[in-house]
């Protein structure tokens, strides 16, 4: 397809911003926009923004993408080939009867979280308070949706074919905590030793004894199967690994710069891509920078990506903060205590600054399911959380999206409370690879 053309009485960033997204990046179309009537005129086709014409794929405009700052604002929704959408429009005369291009930046630049709200326990956004929660849409990646059922009317419209992206599958793992019992040091074997007898756990203090004595393995080094793993079906991961300087009641990793920390960063490093997972209180005192600095002299490369600690992500500062420290994409766009898209979306975009009103470089990369989301908020079981991941992952394939994982070293090790994860998740991996089957890792 030609250059194609976009009319629009009005330009904005948001405008800008959003056709980018929807033309250039999702269908891989070059596009020009006028508010020249005259440019358009005798064109076999175009899309129209705000305007009836006939012949023209034309959307309504609601108004939101001439908007400066954060006015809050209360979407009005409907249904679009079967798909529920945001900025319904009560005019059956356009092509499209909502705002889609108002509905695809609200949802990216994450508008609703600017919002006065009660934050939860962690300092997050709470998914309770997402119009996608609400409405009961938060497990399907409704903007990709939207754009594929897009694609298929401008398709209809011009007569040419617009291919849609291919599929794609990227695991990533946070690693909060590279062991349970080994290299932790005295006092903390001690306080361990001493919680489980006052609980009266046999069990643990067996294991952990076994694990000491070097007849057990730890049961959340899972780093060799990993590799093996990867290796097996030709996959690149991510690791983000937590850096915290000091030990605090939810950084619990033992020190980078420890001797098994050391090494299980090196060997991540041949594995994939490493990231920093910026501890619990990164954003108080610059750490974030101190924590990336250490990594980086560990690992050896320079660090480029990020996922925060327990999701602590809070627009704009979260974003702000990873920009000054040279972070280029981020990869913590999900939310902590429910599955789902918290974007809408599976697919990559650049943060729009809204408070600025302008792009910025910081690349963000949603997640839709993350193991103790799964484990420990929905509590389900190996079974029902494969089965849920597996859903999402379909209607991903289903629209040519990304689908990101978010998996724990100790979740897919030997611990008895993850039975069943580590054999689900190959199985899992298994079916989205290309590789021919063969026997199990051990």
């Amino acid at each position: 397809m030609e250059t194609l053309v976009v009319y629009s009485a009005n330009i904005s960033n948001r405008l800008k911003y959003t056709l980018d997204w929807l033309l250039r990046e999702r269908l891989q179309l070059d596009y020009s926009i006028t508010g020249n009537e005259s440019a358009i005129a005798g064109l076999p086709f175009f899309i129209s923004y705000g305007k009836y014409f006939p012949g023209s794929v034309s959307i309504p405009d609601m108004g939101l993408l001439w908007q400066t700052g954060k006015q809050p604002c209360d979407p009005a929704t409907g249904t679009w080939n079967d798909l529920p959408t945001l900025f319904s429009a009560a005019d059956s005369e356009y092509s499209l009867p909502f705002d889609f291009f108002s509905s695809i930046f609200f949802l990216l630049s994450r508008y609703e979280e600017y919002y006065h709200h009660k934050s939860d326990k962690h300092d997050r956004y709470p998914a309770s308070e997402s119009i996608l929660y609400k409405k009961g849409w938060l497990q399907h990646p409704v903007v990709d949706e939207w754009v594929n059922a897009f694609r298929k009317k401008l398709q209809e419209a011009s007569g040419e074919v617009i291919e849609p992206t291919p599929f794609h599958f990227q695991p990533t793992y946070d690693i909060d905590m590279a062991y349970s019992h080994i290299h932790k040091g005295f006092g903390r074997l001690a306080g361990a030793y001493m919680r489980a007898l006052l609980k009266g756990d046999v069990k643990q203090i067996s294991e952990r004894t076994q694990v000491l004595k070097k007849k057990q393995k730890d049961p959340y080094d899972s780093f060799r199967w990993l590799r093996q793993l990867h290796r097996e079906y030709d996959i690149k991961p991510r690791y983000f690994v937590l850096s915290a300087i000091k030990t605090t009641a939810f950084d619990k990793n033992i020190h980078p710069e420890h001797p098994a920390m050391m090494r299980v960063i090196k060997n991540l490093v041949r594995d994939g891509v490493i990231g920093i997972h910026p501890s619990y209180y990164s954003h108080l005192d610059d750490k974030v920078g101190k924590e990336k600095k250490i990594l980086e002299n560990v690992a050896g490369r320079e660090i480029q990506i990020s996922r925060q600690h327990y999701i602590k992500l809070k627009l704009p500062d979260t974003y702000r903060l990873l920009l000054q420290n040279q972070i280029e994409e981020d990869f913590s766009m999900g939310y902590g205590s429910q599955l789902g898209f918290r974007a809408g979306t599976g697919n990559p975009f650049f943060w729009y600054d809204l408070e600025k009103d302008e792009v910025t470089t910081l690349r963000v990369y949603p997640f839709c399911f993350m193991d103790t989301t799964a484990h420990y908020e929905a509590r389900l079981t190996a079974s029902e959380a494969f089965e849920k991941l597996s859903y999402m992952c379909n209607l991903l394939e289903k629209t040519g999206s990304t689908l990101i994982t978010v998996f724990h070293n100790f979740s897919l090790g030997t611990s008895s409370e993850w039975r069943g994860w580590r054999q689900a998740y190959e199985q899992f991996m298994m079916e989205r690879s290309a590789a021919p089957v063969r026997s199990p890792i051990v």
